[in-house]
């Protein structure tokens, strides 16, 4: 990066792009106009081309200033935003439980059940993350991890949370509908969820061969997460498998409906996974898990 301008000129720079104005800027910035000039032609020289057009008043980006005083915003926010994260994970007033779950487990199990944690543990503040490998681990700064599967990771301490099962579902109207008509999991419209990252989950292929259903052709719609193929289930589009943990509230509610004699178990669980030496705030978010695994 040793091309890379000095970083006063960029923040001046930004701070100039964002105000307008040489004295807006000076002090926001706390300096002279003068100095903001100066950094302004120092950074030009590095760049090479003009970055503010001053043929005009006020002074107006050129295309590349456009351009860099995008980039710069971007790159001084995610900084910013970084900088935030670390004082807030080390942060010694304020007390949080940092979790690592699915998009899919997130937004259909944890996150309507948090509320009652906070009803008893207003104190404590719980950090959500859905890794994008969907695949979540126990890293530095992760104090617990929901992980499907079987089993058997090393690291940590692992407990099961529960076991898990696969029902297709669906749109009430278009679960009676096929029903009615006659129409079995061999026609039925299927909704899939496909991704290099979540070739772990079992796909309708699985389930067809586990019940020995056969399907001439296993076509239908293709989504690469959860959340999206769930939300082309509830609009009547076809039949997902519906995982116990993502779906199970939704067919409680009369929002989705199972397909009769269809659930499936293919052994695996949820399982969470904390550190040998976990901490009071995480342990009393792992004491209210397992009271709430005993409602599922």
């Amino acid at each position: 990066m040793d091309h890379l301008p000095q970083l006063r000129l960029l923040v001046t720079f930004e701070a100039l792009s964002r105000h307008g104005s040489m004295r807006d800027a000076a002090a926001r910035l706390n300096v002279t106009q003068p100095a903001v000039s100066q950094a302004l032609r120092a950074l030009e020289d590095h760049v090479g081309v003009a970055l503010f057009d001053r043929s005009v008043r006020p002074a107006k980006l050129t295309e590349a200033g456009e351009l860099l005083a995008r980039a710069v915003r971007e790159g001084l926010g995610r900084i910013s935003a970084t900088l935030d994260d670390l004082q807030a994970l080390h942060s010694v007033g304020e007390r949080q439980v940092t979790v690592s779950c699915t998009l899919g487990m997130a937004t259909y199990w944890l996150m309507p059940r948090l509320p009652a944690f906070y009803a008893r543990h207003p104190e404590i503040t719980v950090n959500v993350q859905a890794p994008s490998t969907d695949l979540p681990v126990l890293t530095p700064g992760i104090d617990v991890a929901f992980r499907y599967g079987n089993g058997g990771w090393r690291e940590g301490r692992t407990e099961k949370l529960f076991d898990e099962l696969i029902c297709p579902v669906g749109a009430p109207a278009l679960v009676e509908r096929l029903l009615a008509d006659g129409q079995g999991l061999d026609v039925a419209p299927l909704i899939h969820v496909r991704s290099p990252r979540n070739q772990h989950w079992a796909g309708w292929e699985d389930y067809f061969q586990a019940r020995r259903i056969t399907r001439p052709r296993v076509g239908g719609q293709i989504f690469n997460n959860y959340v999206q193929a769930a939300q082309a289930v509830y609009d009547g589009r076809g039949l997902m498998l519906g995982w116990r943990s993502i779906t199970g509230r939704a067919v409680q509610e009369g929002a989705l409906s199972h397909w009769p004699d269809g659930t499936l178990s293919l052994g695996t669980a949820y399982f969470v996974t904390t550190s040998t030496a976990p901490s009071h705030d995480t342990l009393n978010f792992m004491n209210w898990l397992r009271e709430e695994q005993a409602l599922v």
